[in-house]
Parts: structure tokens; C-alpha cells; sequence
């Protein structure tokens, strides 16, 4: 699973969320998955619900229609009937992700769709914002023992605390939390990524960035802090109107998205302090301690005859006060690297 490996290598896990831009057609849903793999993701994610396990089919003053937003008008019952992907598509849109060598997710959003997609040999799972509040669902999920990726969008500390633990509880330490702004699109004032540390510091496990802006600025940035998972709503174009496709990059932004994130990588390295190999193979942009005058076996070093110059091959420069004093124990002409063994003469 190419999540596993991205974890273990420290490299940037990217998810494609297809979700709705199917828009209702199987074969859409295919080209959506190999289109994914051509502009560099790691996953192709999906949905596993049905209208009626996130709602009810009521009008009264409790299910109103959104009265504002991408979808004014429609009450919530009547949006996941246009949203959802059959359940009948899911084990073939699996078996095309593992053709390809994508991995395949699904959210979860009822002990149904956990079941169902433990039948189709899933192998780890995510969980949306609204769904972190639920803690039967998130045990449920956990006690699989697979990997959990859930967003935090509309969750209080306290409330992803209540998962994390709800998750921990079932013998399940595989968390992964995404910061999530639950507006579509996010607009950059409204993001907070600063919080992708504070979160990985505040609740142990790692970040990741579930993004919905409509650029590629925030992945890198969310990159650039931590963020070890980017997950983008994508369409290959957004000339198909889906309840998503508004918000969604398509195929030439998520594949500049995927680039920049890769770049992003090379350019923060590893936090460690030896050099790189192309800094070790050139010693010779460094400085050193040079002989700037003929010095005699016996002559005292001094500041008028050495100097710390470029190239770096001789003593390091730290050396130079151990130096100044001494005598040279051996003749060295001008412009010569000094050695080790030049200290071992006694302080004049």
C-alpha cells in the first residue's frame, strides 16, 4: 500500500477526492481514476453513503434548504442524491485503483458502509468533519484496526480529543489527523494553517491537510509545516457540473499542485545536520589555515604568516589560536595547508 511507504519515507501522501464528480456516470468515475494516476496522486478517495444514512427525507423546520452557497436551494436529503456513488460502482472502482496502483479510500458514515467496505477488502479508512463527532462510528471503525484519516473541520479541541481517544480505546493508534476548513471553497484568511504543528505537538499523531481553496498555495504551504497528507477534491474538468466541480482542481491544477508539493520536498531535505553528498564532494568551497609566507622549521606561526583562506583543505580555521605560537616543525613554503601535526610544536 503506497500509504504505508509514504509514511515510512517521510514523503507526502496525496489523495484525488473524486466524491461527487462522477456526476452520476461509472465511466466518468473510470476516467476520473486513471486521470488521477497520470497527474501524480497516491489515492483515489471516495464516499460511501447513501441519502438516508446521513439524512432524513423531511421538509420540516429542521431540514430547511440551504439558503445561501454552492448549493442554495437544495435541502440537505435532495444534495446527497445527486452526490453519492453507488455502492454496486465501489468494488470495480477498487479493482481499477489496484490495476493502476492507486490506493483506493472511502469515507464512512454509518456501521453500514463500514461493513460493506470491509467486505470489498479496503485497507484503511477516512472519516469526515461532521463524522469526528461520531463516536460509535469512530469505535466501529477503529476495532478494524486499519489506519483512521479524519478531518477536524468543525471539531473543537475537546472534541478531537473525544476521537483520538474513542480510537486509542479500540487498541487503534494508526491517526492521522487533517487540518480542514468545512467551507467550500476556503479562502485563504479563513485556513489557520499555523495549526499543523500545534496539532501534531497537541495530540501526538501526525498532520496532514484536507484542502479545500481553490489553489495549490495552501498545499505547499501545509507541506512546508508538517503536513504529511494533502487531500484535494478532483475533476478532470470542471465544465461538468457536479456538486463538487466548483471547488475541485482539475486535471492541469492537480497535476501542478502534485509538482509543487514534490519540489517542496526536495527543497526542506531532512532535518539533519550532516552535509548533503554534493556539499561533501566539494571540501574545497570551505576555508582553511594556509601558510601566507615561507615559514622555517623552527619559526614561530604567527597572524603575519598564516591566514584562514578559501580553499578548505587544510587545518580547519577553528584551530588557528592552538596554532599562533608555535613553532613549525618542519619547512613550509607559501601557500601550503597547514596540518595536524604543525600543533605539535610547544608555544614559543
Amino acid at each position: 500500500m503506497r500509504f504505508q511507504e509514504c509514511m515510512e519515507q517521510g514523503r507526502t501522501y496525496i489523495i484525488a477526492e473524486m466524491s461527487a464528480n462522477h456526476g452520476g456516470s461509472f465511466e466518468r468515475a473510470l476516467d476520473i481514476i486513471r486521470a488521477a494516476k497520470e497527474v501524480g496522486a497516491d489515492c483515489l478517495k471516495i464516499q460511501t453513503f447513501t441519502p438516508d444514512t446521513l439524512t432524513l427525507d423531511c421538509d420540516n423546520e429542521f431540514f430547511p434548504p440551504a439558503a445561501t452557497g454552492l448549493w442554495k436551494g437544495l435541502r440537505s436529503y435532495e444534495l446527497y442524491q445527486q452526490a453519492f456513488t453507488p455502492w454496486e460502482w465501489q468494488a470495480d472502482l477498487k479493482a481499477e485503483c489496484d490495476r493502476l496502483g492507486l490506493d483506493f479510500l472511502s469515507s464512512v458514515f454509518d456501521p453500514t458502509s463500514v461493513d460493506f467496505l470491509e467486505g470489498i477488502g479496503v485497507e484503511f479508512y477516512k472519516i469526515a468533519s461532521p463524522e469526528l463527532l461520531d463516536i460509535p462510528l469512530l469505535e466501529k471503525t477503529a476495532a478494524t484496526g486499519k489506519p483512521m484519516i479524519m478531518s477536524c473541520g468543525i471539531a473543537t479541541q475537546e472534541e478531537i480529543w473525544d476521537a483520538v481517544n474513542a480510537c486509542r480505546a479500540q487498541g487503534n493508534d494508526q491517526i492521522y489527523l487533517l487540518k480542514c476548513t468545512s467551507e467550500y471553497p476556503t479562502h485563504f484568511e479563513q485556513m489557520n494553517l499555523s495549526l499543523i504543528p500545534a496539532m501534531k505537538e497537541e495530540f501526538g499523531c501526525p498532520i496532514g491537510l484536507s484542502d479545500h481553496s481553490m489553489d495549490h498555495l495552501a498545499a505547499v504551504v501545509g507541506v512546508s509545516l508538517g503536513a504529511c497528507i494533502v487531500e484535494k477534491h478532483f475533476c478532470i474538468t470542471r465544465e461538468v457540473k457536479t456538486p463538487d466541480s466548483t471547488f475541485s482542481m482539475n486535471y492541469e491544477e492537480f497535476k501542478a499542485m502534485v509538482e509543487a508539493i514534490r519540489d517542496v520536498e526536495k527543497i526542506l531535505g531532512r532535518a539533519v545536520f550532516p552535509q548533503t553528498p554534493a556539499e561533501a564532494r566539494k571540501p574545497r568551497q570551505g576555508r582553511s589555515l594556509f601558510s601566507c609566507a615561507e615559514i622555517r622549521k623552527g619559526e614561530v606561526f604567527t597572524a603575519e604568516n598564516v591566514r584562514s583562506i578559501r580553499p578548505g583543505i587544510g587545518l580547519k580555521p577553528k584551530y588557528y589560536h592552538d596554532l599562533i605560537g608555535r613553532k613549525a616543525l618542519r619547512d613550509i613554503p607559501r601557500g601550503y595547508p597547514l596540518e595536524m601535526s604543525d600543533l605539535d610544536g610547544e608555544k614559543a
